[in-house]
């Protein structure tokens, strides 16, 4: 819920990333596509190999792990670049203190962020409402952040020519110079003076550790539910190769050579686009309620007028499990998302059309997830290297 003052603050934070976080920029940015190479070629798939070796027994590993590290050296390479960011799939042990300090911590939010003012007092008063212990690995997930983002300050400024673009701190960039536009053209006349542009260094570190952590937890989570999906049809793992064959560079047929897919032939692929969606609506990564308050003037919602100032929310848990729209709601049916056939008909279309509307595994509006672009792009891309084996005709099971 925001003040229509944190909703500008929002939407003028919003200004400086979007362009980097757009499908466009994305799908042709050099950096992207060498962060992604060096982390699958050099970090992930060395792990899934090893794991299948003799001296490994048993065989296997804690997949869960293995995706939430990889989808955080992905977001935080793109954020700071490749060596200021983070390398948790090489570092096991650093991997499994910091996520065992994110759990700790996660299910006590409730306080901080419905009753923000009252948490503040009570903890003044020595009265938490949470186990100090909570406050203690927040803090640490903190200055951990931060730290990432004074490395990076104290360093001259390099010329992209000059260095690997897999280096290049895409985001912070974006935001740095967004901030520094702000302060030349608006100074003391913009929304974001008294926050960001009066403590440049601590809001920088604030908004960078959202992405990081959005980008994170909401794809490893998927990736996971994605490849438990997949382990259980051997049939469908064989159309997903077979596709993924196609691609003028891939992980099956060249494993040997460190060029990723291109971003665009990825996201034309129909298979592995409707694998991913029926996971994300069915495993929504953020199924719970979303609030907003109704402005002043009040809204209509549906066939129901609602006043001003009242606080209303929508879930992705339950937009997704419409018997209306999406028929065996808990059943996993990733042809609800194929492409329409030539003989489709108008009650076929109109139902492929609600279940588009009804997507909201990302928010909708001006509150939806600016990384979403980046985040369907990284589990695509990610989930092309599941059926690379050096065997080609091994299988993904997990147990």
């Amino acid at each position: 819920m925001f003040s229509t003052r944190g909703a500008a603050e929002h939407s003028a934070r919003k200004r400086f990333i979007s362009n980097v976080y757009s499908k466009s920029y994305i799908q042709s940015s050099p950096s992207a596509s060498g962060q992604a190479s060096e982390i699958i070629y050099k970090r992930l798939l060395p792990i899934l190999e090893e794991s299948v070796f003799e001296t490994q027994i048993p065989h296997g590993v804690d997949i869960y792990s293995i995706f939430m590290a990889a989808t955080m050296d992905f977001i935080a390479g793109y954020i700071f670049g490749l060596g200021n960011g983070t390398n948790f799939l090489q570092d096991k042990a650093y991997r499994d203190h910091f996520f065992e300090l994110y759990k700790a911590r996660s299910d006590y939010g409730f306080y901080d962020q419905e009753l923000p003012s009252v948490t503040r007092l009570c903890r003044v008063l020595g009265i938490p409402f949470c186990p100090k212990w909570v406050d203690a690995a927040n803090n640490e997930l903190g200055e951990w952040c931060q730290r990432l983002c004074d490395n990076i300050s104290a360093q001259a400024p390099v010329q992209a020519a000059d260095t690997n673009l897999s280096e290049k701190p895409v985001v912070w960039d974006a935001v740095v110079t967004g901030l520094k536009k702000e302060t030349a053209v608006n100074g003391k006349t913009s929304v974001l003076y008294p926050t960001a542009l009066l403590n440049t260094r601590l809001s920088i570190a604030s908004e960078l550790f959202d992405h990081v952590l959005a980008g994170q937890e909401t794809a490893g989570i998927t990736l996971s539910y994605l490849s438990w999906r997949l382990s259980q049809s051997l049939e469908l793992q064989t159309q997903l190769r077979v596709e993924l064959r196609t691609l003028s560079s891939n992980m099956i047929t060249e494993p040997s050579t460190p060029r990723i897919p291109y971003a665009k032939e990825i996201d034309a692929l129909p298979l592995l686009h409707a694998v991913v969606m029926e996971t994300l609506r069915l495993h929504a990564p953020l199924p719970g309620y979303q609030p907003r308050q109704t402005p002043p003037s009040g809204c209509q919602i549906g066939r129901y007028k609602v006043p001003g100032g009242v606080r209303i929310a929508a879930s992705a848990y339950t937009l997704h499990r419409d018997e209306e729209v999406f028929p065996d709601p808990e059943k996993w049916d990733y042809r609800r998302w194929l492409s329409p056939t030539r003989d489709e008909t108008e009650d076929e279309k109109e139902q492929r059309l609600k279940r588009q509307r009804q997507f909201w595994a990302f928010s909708s509006g001006g509150r939806m997830c600016v990384g979403s672009n980046f985040a369907m792009h990284g589990m695509c891309l990610f989930s092309s290297s599941f059926p690379h084996k050096k065997n080609q005709d091994s299988s993904l099971r997990l147990e």
